[in-house]
C-alpha cells in the first residue's frame, strides 16, 4: 500500500472501502433475514426492535469501540490483535493468552465468512421467475457456483491482488451506494420506521418478546467485520477509516431502515420462511445485475479476510506464536504476502463449510460465537492500553470497559446456543488456539535453559583455532545465529560446536543476533567488532512484520562493510586470491532435538513432546531464515531441559579366580 493513502485524501478513502469494510458491509445480505426466521411471529414490534437493536450495535460496537477507541491504539500505524498485544505485552507476562485466544477465534471464524457471504448473494438469483425453479438454496448446483468461486479466489492468492485490488473500492462504492439507495426508496414509501433508531424498541424486544435475549446472537452478525476493520489498520490509516465510516454506516442503517420499512408495508398474514428482505427490496428488472455486485462484493469481502488472515500468521511467526512457514512476497506491494499452508487451510475450511451446511440460513446459525470471543479478549488488553499507554484516568477506563464487557458479554451468551451446531468447527478452531499457546509455552521453557558464557574470554580460544595449521580449514566465513540480547555473550552450545564438535577452523567468525521490534516494518542494523577482522557481531533490528530474509540481510551488510573498507573478502588462498575471487561464506544452524535423558512433568513433558511434533511438520530455520542449501550446514542439538537426576549405579566387580 502506498503511504500516501494513509493520509485523508478520496483517494485512500475509497481504497479503505474496498479493503476494510468488506465483511461488515455484506452483512444486511443475511443479517435482518436471520431476525425475522428466529423472531418468529412477525409483527411491528419484532421489526422496529431488531432495526434498532442492530442500530445501536454498530453504534457502541463498531462506532465507539473500534472506530474511535480501538483505532487509536495503532502500532506505528498498524493494527490487530498482535499489534495490540506488542504495545502492552510489557506489563504484564499473561498478556499472551488473550492475544492467542483472540487470534485463534479471529482466525477458525473466519473460514465460514467466504461462504455465507458468496452464497447469500448468489441465493438471490432465486427470485428471478427464470431461475426459480434452478437456483434453490441448497441445491447441487449452487454449491457447485460457490465452491468454484471460492477455489478460484485461493487460487489467485498465490499471484496477489495488484491488478484486481485497484478495481476494489470501485465496486465497493457501487455496492454502498447501491444498498443506500435500495433502503433509502422503501423509507419514502413508509417513514414511520424512522421510529425504530429509537432504543426504547431495542429494548421492549429484549424484554417482552418470549426470545427477545437470545436474538442478540442473530443482531450480532451486523457486525462481525469489526474485529477484521482494526487488523487491516494499517493498510489505510486511521483518519480514512474513520471518515469513510459515516459513509458506510449510514448506507447501512438505510438498507437495514429500508429491509424493516417493506416488511411492514406487507400483509400482517403473509409467511416470511425462507424469504430475504434484500433481495425483496430490488426491483426485479434489477435483480440480475444486484445480484453481480452482490457476488463482487463478497468475494472482495473474502478477499479482506484471506489477506488479513496471511498478515495474522505472519506476525504470529514473528513474535513466535506460530511454527515457521513458508511466506511469499507474490508482488511488490509492502506487506501483502501470500503464506500457501494458510491458503490451502483455508480453502479446505471453506468448502468443507459450504458442503457441511449447504445454505446461507444454515451458516448464520452457527455462525459469530468465536468472534464474540475475539472481541472480548480485545477488550481486556485495551483495558492495558487505555490504562497504561494512554494513561487514562482509572474512573474513566473502567466505565468504557465496563460498556464493552455488558454488551460482548451478552452476545457471548446468545450466541453460546450456536456451540452445538458448530461442532464442527472446534477441531479446527482448539487446534489453532493449542498450536499457539504450545508454540509460546514451548519456547519460554526451552529459553529458560539457554546457557550463556561471556564471548570475550572466548577470543582467546577462537583467535587460537583459527591460526591453528594442524586443522583443517572448515571455510573461510563462518557464521551463526544467536539469541543473546547482549552482544558480549554467546550461547554455550555454539563454543560447543565450533570447539569440540569437529573443531571449525575459520578466518572470520560471525555470529548473527535478530531483535524483533514492537513497531511493525523497523529495518536496521549494527555492526561490532569484537575482535577486529577475526569475531564480529551483526545485530539486526526488525520489525514484526518484516519477514528475516537473512541471507539477503547479511550480504547487504557485507557489502556495506567492503564499500566502507571495513573488512576484505577475498579468497584467502594463494591459488584463489590472486584472481580477487570472494572468499567462502558457510552458516550453521543448530537443529534441537528432544533428549530421551529428560525428566519431565507431567504439563512440561506434554508441550514439549507437542511443541516437537508440531516442528516436524512446520518450515526449516534454513529456509525461515531464507538461508541458501548450499551454504548452510544444520547440526543437530540434544535438548536436555529437565536432565535425569538422582541415578544410583553401582559398580560391582568379577570375582577373582
Amino acid at each position: 500500500m502506498h503511504p500516501n493513502l494513509k493520509k485523508l485524501s478520496a483517494a485512500g478513502m475509497l481504497v479503505t472501502l474496498g479493503i476494510i469494510f468488506g465483511d461488515i458491509g455484506t452483512s444486511p445480505l443475511y443479517t435482518f433475514q436471520v431476525l425475522l426466521k428466529e423472531g418468529g411471529q412477525v409483527n411491528p414490534a419484532l421489526v422496529l426492535g431488531a432495526i434498532s437493536c442492530v442500530f445501536w450495535t454498530l453504534t457502541l460496537q463498531t462506532t465507539f469501540k473500534y472506530i474511535f477507541i480501538t483505532l487509536q491504539a495503532d502500532n506505528k500505524g498498524e493494527g490487530g490483535i498482535f499489534s495490540l498485544y506488542a504495545l502492552v505485552r510489557r506489563y504484564g507476562k499473561w498478556m499472551a493468552i488473550p492475544a492467542i485466544i483472540g487470534a485463534g477465534t479471529l482466525l477458525a471464524d473466519g473460514i465460514i465468512t467466504p461462504p455465507i457471504s458468496v452464497t447469500s448473494a448468489i441465493e438471490g438469483l432465486n427470485l428471478v421467475p427464470a431461475l426459480s425453479k434452478i437456483i434453490v438454496p441448497g441445491n447441487t448446483l449452487i454449491l457447485c457456483i460457490v465452491i468454484t468461486i471460492i477455489v478460484l479466489l485461493f487460487f489467485f492468492q498465490q499471484f496477489g491482488t495488484k491488478v484486481i485490488g485497484a478495481s476494489f473500492g470501485p465496486i465497493m462504492l457501487c455496492w454502498f451506494c447501491m444498498i443506500a439507495l435500495l433502503g433509502l426508496i422503501q423509507v419514502l414509501h413508509y417513514p414511520e420506521i424512522f421510529k425504530a433508531l429509537n432504543p426504547y424498541y431495542g429494548a421492549r424486544l429484549l424484554m417482552d418478546h418470549p426470545h427477545g435475549f437470545w436474538l442478540l446472537g442473530a443482531v450480532f452478525l451486523c457486525t462481525t467485520g469489526a474485529e477484521a476493520l482494526y487488523s487491516d489498520l494499517g493498510h489505510c490509516g486511521r483518519k480514512n477509516i474513520q471518515i469513510s465510516w459515516i459513509f458506510v454506516k449510514t448506507a447501512l442503517v438505510l438498507n437495514y431502515l429500508g429491509q424493516g420499512a417493506w416488511v411492514l408495508m406487507q400483509s400482517p398474514q403473509k409467511d416470511f420462511n425462507g424469504i430475504n428482505p434484500f433481495f425483496e427490496i430490488v426491483p426485479h428488472l434489477f435483480l440480475i445485475p444486484v445480484v453481480i455486485i452482490a457476488t463482487m462484493a463478497t468475494i472482495i469481502a473474502s478477499q479482506a479476510l484471506i489477506s488479513g488472515s496471511f498478515t495474522l500468521i505472519s506476525e504470529a511467526v514473528s513474535m513466535n506464536f506460530w511454527p515457521k512457514v513458508t511466506i511469499k512476497y507474490p508482488t511488490n506491494i509492502r506487506g501483502q504476502i501470500y503464506i500457501p499452508s494458510i491458503n490451502w487451510l483455508l480453502c479446505i475450511g471453506c468448502i468443507a463449510v459450504s458442503l457441511y451446511f449447504r445454505t446461507s440460513e444454515n451458516m448464520t446459525a452457527a455462525y459469530g460465537f468465536s468472534i464474540t470471543i475475539a472481541m472480548l479478549m480485545t477488550t481486556i488488553l485495551m483495558y492495558y492500553f487505555m490504562r497504561y499507554v494512554k494513561r487514562w484516568p482509572l474512573w474513566l477506563v473502567i466505565i468504557i470497559v465496563s460498556v464493552f464487557a455488558v454488551v460482548e458479554l451478552s452476545f457471548f451468551v446468545a450466541n453460546s446456543v450456536k456451540i452445538v451446531k458448530r461442532l464442527f468447527f472446534l477441531v479446527f478452531e482448539v487446534g489453532l488456539i493449542f498450536t499457539m499457546f504450545v508454540w509460546f509455552k514451548a519456547r519460554k521453557i526451552t529459553n529458560r535453559f539457554l546457557k550463556f558464557v561471556e564471548l570475550e574470554d572466548q577470543v582467546a580460544m577462537l583467535k587460537a583455532l583459527s591460526e591453528d595449521r594442524s586443522i583443517a580449514k572448515y571455510c573461510t566465513h563462518l557464521i551463526y545465529l544467536t539469541k543473546a540480547n547482549n552482544s558480549k555473550q554467546i550461547e554455550q552450545k555454539v563454543l560447543y560446536s565450533i570447539f569440540s564438535r569437529n573443531p571449525k577452523r575459520a578466518d572470520v567468525y560471525w555470529f548473527v543476533h535478530i531483535e524483533r521490534t514492537d513497531e511493525p516494518y523497523t529495518m536496521e542494523f549494527m555492526v561490532e567488532e569484537l575482535s577486529d577482522d577475526k569475531i564480529i557481531r551483526i545485530e539486526f533490528r526488525l520489525g514484526f512484520r518484516i519477514h528475516p530474509r537473512i541471507n539477503v540481510l547479511f550480504r547487504k551488510v557485507v557489502q556495506e562493510m567492503v564499500a566502507n573498507k571495513e573488512i576484505d573478502i577475498t579468497s584467502k588462498y594463494d591459488s584463489l586470491n590472486k584472481f580477487n575471487l570472494a572468499a567462502d561464506f558457510r552458516f550453521v544452524i543448530m537443529e534441537k532435538f528432544l533428549s530421551y535423558e529428560n525428566e519431565f512433568s507431567l504439563k512440561d513433558g506434554f508441550i514439549l513432546r507437542s511443541y516437537f511434533a508440531i516442528k516436524r511438520l512446520a518450515q526449516s530455520d534454513t529456509k525461515a531464515f531464507g538461508l541458501d542449501t548450499s551454504e548452510t550446514v544444520i547440526e543437530k542439538i540434544p535438548l536436555v531441559v529437565y536432565p535425569a537426576e538422582n541415578i544410583h549405579l553401582k559398580r560391582i566387580y568379577r570375582p577373582v579366580g
